[in-house]
């Protein structure tokens, strides 16, 4: 907490607060490599083992433990982005832990996988969605993050389809605050002809580019930071993307948060080649389809409010290869997993066609990555 009226390094020398500073340091210093001990130890004991070094629910545990504790006058999301990088240092203590996004670097991908997970995992850009889950089916990497929905303009349809292909499932979620930026080596806007980013900003700043460049040509792209570089270039041309990629590529920013609605908030996943199996969980992601007959929906629907489950989410998709047939995706307010659950599930099965867990997982954070230092709400 601030010191107190009476506390006597309110009357030291500067130079005196310093030096407290420094043995505070000092202090700090000891404690984190003795935590680090401790960390090289439990790698040393799962060593021979398949057990995951990420742990989403003791990691959440820890924080809002912390964030429960703390009197200040540190805020609460500083000792958060603090302890995400101290876990995050444990995880690569214990073993080197491969993380696909979608890439390249710059991405709203990268920016939401490193916020969460910690610049000491082992980041690894992939040209596709699809890349990424196959990666993770596959085990070429321990974990995948990637984009599910928007809260401008819904969910990111190839996503819940890739659920389908391929054998993963889900360990966590986090949503992050999205900001984009028009980014060109050019310095005129009224100079611009072009414009290149992801369906998904183009779409999320629609009305900013009607209004400002109405007569522009718009380019879909594979991502945000493949358009930024496909400008690089060209003076006339200009990409939609993080306000970091102008830095990072020697772009210049023609305008800053262009998105049509100020709150614009993504939803990440972070999936993995294993279900995983601790308490506590928050939240349960399904995929299920139907049979044939009127009402189907309408029982499992009742079968879950009649368990005291909350719907949260609940989507169609096309099932290929079957004309006008569909699968959906729901996401429950709830731990599946429980037994008190366990009857409620084999009705569910008698009633459904297929039906197939995704995951349990604990709630997300939100954080902040539109470019501003980072924030966490709980």
């Amino acid at each position: 907490m601030a010191l107190e009226k009476d506390d006597p390094a309110r009357d030291m020398p500067l130079d005196d607060v310093r030096e407290a500073i420094d043995q505070v340091d000092l202090e700090l210093l000891a404690l984190l490599n003795k935590r680090a001990g401790y960390s090289i130890e439990v790698g040393r004991r799962k060593a021979d083992s398949d057990e995951p070094v990420f742990k989403p629910f003791r990691e959440k545990e820890v924080l809002e433990k912390l964030s429960h504790l703390n009197p200040g006058p540190m805020p609460d999301e500083h000792l958060r982005a603090i302890y995400r990088e101290i876990m995050s240092s444990s995880r690569r203590l214990q073993r080197r832990q491969k993380v696909a996004y979608l890439g390249p670097e710059g991405t709203f991908s990268s920016f939401a996988a490193v916020s969460y997970l910690g610049k000491s995992a082992d980041f690894e850009p992939r040209k596709t969605i699809d890349e990424v889950f196959e990666a993770v089916s596959l085990r070429d990497v321990e974990l995948g993050v990637i984009p599910l929905e928007n809260s401008l303009q819904g969910t990111v349809g190839q996503s819940l389809d890739l659920f389908l292909r391929h054998e993963v499932f889900i360990q966590a979620e986090l949503y992050c605050k999205i900001s984009h930026a028009l980014l060109s080596k050019g310095t005129d806007l009224t100079r611009i002809e072009e414009v290149y980013s992801h369906p998904q900003p183009l779409a999320q700043c629609g009305g900013w580019l009607k209004a400002h460049l109405p007569m522009a040509r718009i380019v879909p792209a594979e991502s945000t930071a493949a358009a930024a570089r496909r400008v690089i270039y060209n003076p006339k041309a200009a990409a939609i993307g993080h306000v970091k990629l102008s830095e990072m590529l020697g772009l210049n920013v023609l305008a800053s948060r262009i998105e049509d609605l100020p709150d614009n908030w993504t939803r990440f996943l972070v999936i993995g080649p294993a279900e995983t199996k601790s308490g506590n969980r928050d939240k349960t992601s399904i995929l299920f389809t139907l049979p044939d007959k009127p009402g189907a929906l309408s029982v499992v629907l009742s079968k879950l409010a009649g368990a005291g489950i909350n719907l949260t989410k609940l989507e169609s998709r096309p099932l290929r290869g079957e004309k006008w047939k569909y699968v959906f995706f729901a996401d429950l307010q709830c731990d599946l997993g429980r037994e008190e659950f366990q009857n409620m599930l084999v009705e569910l099965r008698n009633e459904l066609h297929s039906l197939r867990i995704l995951g349990s997982y604990p709630a997300g954070p939100h954080l902040d990555v539109s470019g501003s230092a980072v924030v966490e709400r709980g």
